[in-house]
């Protein structure tokens, strides 16, 4: 009995272990490749095929440089004011979040990153489980390690959801504005920042009040976020 418990261990840490290897081997090829795709983008599109077989993701890469400044830095503002700074973990804003959630008394603030958020779009579900936080720790260091802070915001601003079935800058752009990445004023940034949180919600209710408030807090904060070069 106990060779087969710990040939089932070791069965268990060899497939954690090549899981992991999966994903850094992923990490690696993307530090100068594109992402065609992520998690998130093929949980979407196979539930919006259950109901149109047809459907497609509105979907466009565009580089770093061919993206507005103005997005760059409001989503620095809303989502990360210490990107550049930290490590992949904002430890004053888990503790923050952590003290005004026991506040009140339910879940009303995160602390994550922008290179957390990215861990969890390009390789895990929506689905918040511990295990999920555990993997998506591991996943931001080895993103942290690999890419430079450039790089990871410019994949961020190409892999998030900011709608239903619209991902990316440049396809967001598109579809609420009839722009591209690049031309986007200073308020139309602010407001599509404003959105990352929900955005499916936000695609159907475009005007509502929080997401309007938001998004001028997010546009007075612009003039002091710092952005990669």
């Amino acid at each position: 009995m106990g060779k087969w418990i710990q040939r089932g261990l070791l069965g268990l840490f060899l497939l954690v272990l090549g899981y992991q290897l999966w994903i850094f081997g992923h990490v690696w090829w993307w530090v100068d490749h594109n992402p065609a795709n992520s998690a998130f983008m093929d949980e979407r599109l196979d539930i919006l095929q259950q109901n149109n077989p047809d459907a497609e993701l509105r979907h466009k890469w565009v580089p770093y440089a061919k993206i507005s400044g103005n997005l760059k830095r409001a989503l620095v503002a809303a989502e990360d004011a210490r990107f550049l700074r930290h490590d992949g973990f904002d430890w004053e804003g888990i503790q923050y979040a952590a003290e005004k959630n026991l506040k009140k008394g339910r879940i009303v603030a995160g602390g994550s990153t922008i290179s957390q958020q990215l861990a969890k779009n390009l390789f895990l579900s929506g689905k918040r489980t511990p295990w999920r936080k555990l993997e998506e720790a591991v996943i931001t260091v080895m993103l942290e390690q690999m890419m430079p802070k450039r790089r990871i915001l410019e994949i961020y601003m190409n892999v998030i959801e900011w709608g239903n079935g619209v991902f990316g800058a440049q396809a967001a752009a598109h579809y609420y504005y009839h722009s591209s990445a690049a031309s986007l004023s200073p308020a139309q940034a602010a407001k599509l920042a404003a959105m990352v949180p929900n955005p499916r919600y936000y695609d159907a209710h475009r005007n509502a009040r929080g997401l309007l408030h938001r998004a001028a807090i997010i546009q007075a904060r612009m003039g002091s976020a710092v952005i990669p070069r």
